[in-house]
């Protein structure tokens, strides 16, 4: 027998929220972390993308969200993305459609006074990037003393980013007496530190592993010579294929994802959208709106951007690139096959990313099936510049001839410039100067 919401010490306004959600079964992480968070014990739950993990720490935390007078936050959440505030705001809105709380995001790249405005009138809820909780703390907007449960998501990615300073001055400026509740892909080395540094005895609870296929999601790949081909390929699929109606492509850099949206936007216009963290805050928010109304079929995103992407419904996930980073790959293709629907994850492979994808593989212990490319495929044989082969050019040594008679400085010097130890007389330079013998006057 499967275990419902139901079955969960929710209220009721919780209860209608989810119901309203169409949601009635927890995932494994949310059932795993709800008791062990209601007791009020530090925990770490390691769970990838797509496992449910914002609920599973919203939900126990609004059971246990108190009516306060003080009109200062109660829970701090701290996520690497602004893309990922604007989520979890969005699903605190969703589940606190029956009760009163106030919840707030701030993160930085727009201008910080409606933020100072709006956090000024006092909120239950924060959602946050360190960067700009930290502006609005320091510079007298903001308190934090009253803060009863931090919730760092994302930690491993936000530690790769370098927020390790700011998450440690976030940590000494919150109450010492709090519950924290830490959620990471991956527990590498910082996150270690992180946790024994600030954290009380910190249950592990661990959900999907990282190395875990999802079972939901239909994974392929295909072997392709190179950037142009896969170009190619890309765009074929997207032509011949009516399943794929709201496709997430994985460029590795932002220049890639800005060449690849520049090749493929004129075969698809007003169906394609670019986001990277070069692109402007509204240009962002916009495109993934776009996306999940489903006017653009396809949006071309990096790996940081798409942690603070939760988008439903995703039908196809295409890695244009083998990350070079093995987690990655879960990250990316737990953007589809979301919420027990099926999902599909593509790969193009060149030879040079082979080792990659060996990685990758040996992470999962699962073995991506290769796919025959089309028929119709066009094989490109223009290279990009990093793709053409590098020449090694025979060095050549020229035997420079002996210069004769040459010391520090070897050409003649102007009459000027010459330096010979010359005894002038006194009255000859009078002479000279005034056509007459001056003499001194001697001293008295």
């Amino acid at each position: 027998m499967n275990m419902t919401f139901s079955d969960l010490n929710l209220n009721a306004p919780l209860l209608n929220a989810l119901d309203d959600l169409g949601l009635t079964t927890p995932t494994t992480i949310q059932h795993k972390v709800f008791s062990v968070i209601m007791s009020g014990k530090d925990i770490c739950g390691i769970a990838q993308t797509g496992t449910g993990k914002t609920y599973a720490y919203l939900l126990p935390s609004l059971r246990q969200l108190k009516f306060s007078k003080d009109r200062n936050p109660q829970i701090l959440i701290l996520v690497p993305t602004r893309e990922l505030v604007a989520q979890v705001v969005e699903e605190v809105k969703k589940l606190t459609a029956y009760m009163t709380v106030e919840v707030i995001g701030v993160y930085g790249g727009v201008n910080m006074k409606p933020q100072a405005a709006a956090v000024s009138n006092g909120s239950d809820i924060i959602v946050a990037t360190p960067g700009r909780l930290l502006d609005l703390v320091y510079n007298g907007f903001l308190k934090l003393k009253a803060i009863k449960r931090l919730v760092i998501d994302e930690v491993d990615e936000m530690l790769h980013l370098g927020f390790r300073t700011q998450l440690n001055n976030i940590l000494d400026l919150i109450p010492p007496k709090r519950q924290n509740l830490l959620f990471s892909a991956t527990i590498t080395p910082e996150v270690e530190t992180l946790m024994n540094t600030y954290f009380d005895h910190p249950v592990m609870i661990e959900a999907a592993p990282v190395g875990t296929p999802l079972e939901n999601i239909n994974q392929s790949a295909y072997e392709v010579p190179n950037f142009y081909t896969k170009v190619n390929l890309l765009e074929l699929l997207l032509s011949t294929n009516p399943d794929m109606t709201k496709v997430l492509v994985f460029a590795a850099t932002k220049a890639l994802a800005d060449q690849l949206y520049a090749a493929l936007e004129p075969k698809f216009p007003g169906k394609a959208g670019v986001i990277h963290s070069n692109k402007e805050q509204n240009h962002r928010f916009n495109t993934v709106r776009q996306f999940q109304d489903g006017v653009y079929t396809f949006i071309i995103a990096t790996d940081i951007i798409a942690r603070g992407l939760d988008i439903a419904e995703v039908t196809h996930v295409v890695n244009f690139d083998v990350p070079e980073v093995p987690e990655n790959y879960i990250h990316r293709i737990g953007r589809t096959g979301r919420a027990d629907k099926k999902g599909i994850s593509i790969t193009f492979v060149t030879p040079a990313e082979k080792e990659n994808q060996d990685a990758i593989e040996a992470l999962m212990n699962y073995k991506v099936p290769v796919m025959s490319l089309p028929d119709e495929l066009e094989i490109s044989e223009e290279l990009t510049e990093d793709e053409k082969p590098k020449g090694h050019l025979k060095e050549i040594k020229l035997k420079i001839p002996k210069r004769e008679n040459v010391g520090a400085a070897f050409h003649e010097k102007s009459a000027k410039n010459r330096k010979v130890n010359v005894k002038v007389k006194h009255s000859d330079v009078m002479m000279k100067k005034y056509g007459k013998p001056i003499k001194r006057k001697p001293k008295k």
